[in-house]
């Protein structure tokens, strides 16, 4: 296992796959920083040699923001629209869609599961009603105890 910025990556994967498991990098950014360091996408990780996976790290600190440095920038960004009140940062606060998408059918990703509001079956709602009537009949009869008083 070679530690890429942070990242443990397994040594047995290509390295234009190995890249993709660092926040930020993606199968077109991989590709690029490849072609730019000149290595081979096909080689495994393990195959790699130090100068090479050290040329690699240096392209990507100096012109990719990666991991943590991206995840705080994002969060950053995130806070700022919910500072000054923008719409976006309304939505990013309740936990909606931002860019415009339907909510009533979809955003189940964003959402998370459904919760079912006001659907009660009879036996449901019988056994609700049932127990509200129980319990007020008894704290009823509780209170009406106290003010008969038998003369014997």
């Amino acid at each position: 296992m070679v530690r890429l910025l942070g990242v443990q990556i397994p040594d047995d994967k290509r390295i234009e796959y190995a890249l993709t498991l660092l926040y930020g990098v993606g199968w077109a950014n991989s590709a690029k920083i490849l072609d730019q360091v000149k290595i081979d996408k096909s080689k495994t990780l393990k195959d790699l040699k130090e100068d090479e996976i050290k040329k690699i790290i240096e392209f990507i600190d100096k012109n990719y923001k990666v991991e943590g440095e991206l995840r705080e920038k994002i969060a950053g960004d995130m806070q700022r629209l919910r500072e000054i009140g923008n719409y976006r940062g309304q939505r990013h606060l309740r936990n909606l869609p931002v860019r415009g998408q339907r909510t009533r059918s979809n955003a189940r990703t964003k959402r998370g599961k459904r919760k079912t509001v006001g659907a009660l079956r009879k036996e449901t709602w019988a056994k609700l009603e049932q127990g509200k009537t129980g319990a007020g009949a008894a704290t009823a009869k509780s209170e009406e105890a106290p003010k008969q008083n038998p003369k014997s």
